[in-house]
């Protein structure tokens, strides 16, 4: 298949990904008087240009790129999660829509009740699918359609 067309599939994938959300499971809960545990989930969904804006402020403080990140070994993951843990949580649980509790909240409960196998797959297949690709025509647009550029096309008035 064509690049362009394998690139194209992929970026349809994602906008679904973000747009219907994934759920992750919590640990089980054991509950007084009911025989099966309670199964909790949180689900991840697209985030607003403002959260974007906060999980990449928060990405670009942990001085990695994508590549580094994926390239670690055992134990690069757990030298990572000793000085990234906290901003790791912090970019998941501002993924979650979450108007009922703080940030700071959820990301300690994701901390503390989530896997870290489930933790890192969400930080490497969907926070990392929030790229600024979609902001590019917008941005192309605002500079077409900017009234203080010159236009070759008027005439110029006077002498």
């Amino acid at each position: 298949m064509d690049a362009h067309i394998i690139k194209k599939i992929q970026r349809e994938g994602a906008e679904a990904l973000l747009n219907v959300g994934v759920s992750l499971p919590l640990r089980d809960f054991k509950v007084p008087f009911r025989k099966a545990p309670l199964r909790l989930r949180l689900t991840m969904k697209r985030p607003t240009m403002a959260v974007q804006i906060q999980i990449a402020r928060t990405w670009l403080s942990v001085g990695m790129t994508l590549e580094e990140f994926e390239a670690l070994d055992y134990d690069g993951q757990m030298l990572f999660l000793v000085n990234h843990g906290k901003k790791l949580s912090r970019m998941i649980a501002l993924t979650m829509p979450h108007w009922w509790l703080p940030t700071r909240v959820l990301s300690w409960f994701i901390r503390h009740y989530m896997k870290w196998d489930y933790q890192k797959g969400a930080f490497e297949k969907f926070v990392t699918l929030m790229g600024t690709e979609p902001f590019t025509t917008i941005i192309r647009s605002a500079e077409i359609a900017n009234p203080l550029k010159a236009r070759l096309s008027h005439r110029k008035k006077g002498s």
